[in-house]
């Protein structure tokens, strides 16, 4: 199970990453590009899920396409979804409470990769080789 004291130390080792407030609610960035934030769900987010509504932290993730936002919530959706304010968006939403740290870790570098400019993300790789 991550906490929020487990998202501050993964992007607190990632280069050129400040924080933001964005309606009220913490947002970390890139260069100025939005990467993760805290995505509490609003009533319409629990009235839109019903039933399946989760409780606990959540995290908002921005990832490359609707492909592999789709392909994060096929492959676990219990780790894993969206909401309908997101339909279109590429980002995922993340239950903190039912993601590992080292999974979390993953996907938050891979989100930063994402949003990082090319050479900031190239310089990070060649010191920190991902594993195919």
């Amino acid at each position: 199970m991550a906490t929020w004291d487990d998202v501050r130390a993964i992007v607190a080792d990632l280069p050129e990453v400040d924080t933001k407030v964005s309606w009220g609610h913490l947002m970390w960035r890139v260069k100025g590009k939005g990467f993760v934030w805290e995505r509490p769900l609003h009533k319409k987010d629990i009235a839109d899920l019903g039933g399946n509504a989760p409780e606990g932290e959540i995290l908002g993730v921005r990832v490359p396409d609707e492909g592999v936002k789709q392909a994060f919530i096929a492959d676990d959706p219990s780790i894993y979804f969206t909401i309908p304010h997101f339909d279109g968006y590429p980002a995922v939403l993340v239950r903190l409470d039912e993601i590992g740290v080292d999974e979390l870790t993953e996907v938050v570098v891979e989100a930063w990769l994402d949003r990082a400019p090319k050479k900031l993300a190239a310089a990070y790789l060649e010191d920190h080789p991902i594993a195919d």
